[in-house]
């Protein structure tokens, strides 16, 4: 849903860029640097646009590969520590003395014939 909500504001915007660039094509005097240049107005609004748009696509692509990143970084963390609780938690089960069941009823019968 929120995919459409964005493509749809996006040709919305486009639309109204559009709109906006074809009403405006006078030229107009650019300051460059070192240079001036008249150009017609609709270009400066396009190119603007487009740039604009350009950044912020990087900007994104930046962030989610950084993201990613660290997803990657915290996924291995997350497997090594179940890995060495996994270890820790098998190496104290080895070294618990525990009792059976059948070692208990063998106390307990042992218990019974010796003081019969």
């Amino acid at each position: 849903m929120r995919a459409q909500w964005m493509l749809i504001s996006t040709l919305l915007f486009a639309l109204i860029t559009a709109v906006f660039a074809v009403i405006n094509v006078e030229p107009v005097r650019v300051n460059f640097l070192f240079t001036q240049a008249d150009i017609p107005l609709i270009l400066v609004i396009l190119g603007s646009t487009l740039l604009g748009g350009l950044i912020a696509f990087l900007i994104g692509l930046f962030r989610q590969i950084k993201l990613q990143r660290k997803i990657k970084q915290l996924e291995k963390r997350l497997n090594e520590a179940s890995s060495e609780q996994a270890l820790t938690v098998t190496e104290d089960a080895g070294t618990r003395p525990f009792l059976s069941a059948d070692t208990d009823l063998e106390h307990v019968e042992d218990g019974n014939n010796s003081s019969k």
